[in-house]
């Protein structure tokens, strides 16, 4: 095993270990989940004193709580006293924290405030003792109401890690009229066979969409086509500008950035998807609403900004266009969970959120022919990277012609540039040899 990680990925080109070795998965657990500032809830799950959900923190499963003092904890789901799982539900309310084996009882700060029977112990154990509380994550912080912890002591603040991706943040609640966002109901959660690297390259990657995903492109144009009143939903539009020739999708922007973090832009052209027209009458009513919250001149800024994909490094991707967040959950080496959910906008109509949850159901629902595109390829990726006679794969495409950029990041010279796998691998480089 390395201890020099660069040799597995020199710029352009990356090494089939850190998709194949579990030493490389433990390491990446320890060193880039383990440092990196992670997305664990968001505040309008945790409206309320006891109001939970269960997160991970790279393989550690975490509790994401609001305590009596109004304060959020993110501390361990694991048993001080046997190791067991404290608590299985997604989300929910509670008042105290119960540990399922032997009943021991946590606040819902984490610290432990019952132990049954406890005289059994003959004064050995004090219930007071902090080690004995549901171990705390490092930091907490909150941006925007996106809720982020860190295992590490030291390091950058959140608004330093997330640089110029705050303002991805910033345009997904803006887009409210009202100022505030809601994280409402489930989502989807799928798991793949592949590692979890192979999610977060492909979000960016444009080469691949006419390819991959042309089944789906030849269906919507056979809908488009029959539509009487040439009205197309976002999904269709987002299906259809997957078939763009790869003259055209060189002409999207794409960004990435220190850290790791990517996104691309002007992606959408027209059609009410752009949410700068009138020309859909549901779209005009929440135009006029943020018109009437901003000022037409701040409003037609907030909605014109096209963007997708914003990718926050290691596991986060965020489309604040469509309100949609996927966030990436490492299993082991070979074995991935994406969680897929999406967002309310407080003071929009109600059919925004509706269009919003469709756009999740066709690109991230197991039923997806998006998803279920992507999610074969990764698992092909992974079975032939465990048997490949080959060790490099090539992440060279552009590679010394991205461009710097006044954000503090580059651009790619063209739409199809693999800047952004470059961007992840310098931010895997540095936190691996860190």
């Amino acid at each position: 095993m390395t201890n020099n990680f660069s040799d597995l990925a020199p710029e352009g080109r990356v090494h089939r270990r850190v998709y194949i070795d579990p030493e490389v998965f433990n390491a990446e657990m320890e060193r880039i989940f383990g440092c990196a500032w992670l997305f664990v809830g968001h505040e309008s799950q945790l409206a309320k004193p006891g109001q939970y959900v269960t997160a991970h923190l790279g393989e550690r499963p975490m509790i994401v709580a609001r305590h009596t003092d109004g304060e959020i904890y993110v501390f361990a789901n694991r048993c001080t006293h046997r190791g067991m799982k404290v608590c299985s539900a997604r989300r929910g309310s509670k008042n105290r924290f119960i540990c399922p084996y032997h009943g021991w009882a946590f606040a819902t700060d984490g610290s432990l405030i019952g132990i049954p029977h406890g005289k059994g112990y003959n004064g050995k154990i004090d219930p007071k003792d902090p080690a004995l509380s549901l171990d705390r994550a490092a930091r907490v912080d909150n941006y925007r109401g996106f809720i982020f912890a860190s295992k590490a002591i030291e390091g950058p603040s959140l608004t330093e890690y997330l640089g110029p991706m705050t303002r991805a943040l910033d345009n997904m609640v803006e887009r409210a009229p009202g100022g505030e966002i809601e994280m409402t109901g489930g989502g989807f959660r799928q798991r793949y066979k592949g590692n979890w690297k192979l999610h977060m390259e492909n979000a960016n990657d444009l080469m691949h969409a006419s390819i991959v995903h042309a089944s789906s492109v030849e269906a919507a144009q056979a809908v488009a086509d029959n539509l009487e009143d040439g009205a197309e939903d976002h999904a269709l539009q987002m299906f259809k500008g997957n078939g763009l020739p790869l003259s055209l999708m060189d002409d999207v922007e794409i960004h990435g950035f220190p850290g790791g973090h990517s996104y691309m832009g002007g992606f959408y052209k027209e059609g009410q998807i752009t949410q700068t027209t009138d020309e859909d009458p549901i779209v005009a009513r929440y135009r006029e609403s943020m018109i009437e919250a901003y000022g037409e001149n701040r409003a037609l800024d907030i909605l014109g900004w096209d963007t997708f994909n914003h990718l926050i490094y290691p596991n986060l991707i965020l489309n604040p266009k469509h309100q949609q967040m996927r966030l990436l959950q490492p299993v082991s080496v070979d074995c991935t969970i994406v969680h897929s959910m999406c967002f309310r906008l407080k003071g929009a109509p109600e059919e925004m959120y509706q269009r919003s949850v469709r756009f999740l159901s066709a690109l991230n629902s197991p039923a997806s022919q998006i998803t279920t595109d992507d999610i074969a390829m990764f698992n092909n990726i992974q079975l032939a990277l465990d048997e490949a006679d080959t060790d490099w794969i090539n992440v060279s495409r552009g590679l010394g012609h991205d461009q710097a950029n006044d954000d503090g990041g580059e651009i790619g010279e063209v739409g199809t540039s693999e800047l952004p796998l470059r961007a992840q691998y310098s931010a895997w480089r540095d936190l691996m040899n860190a």
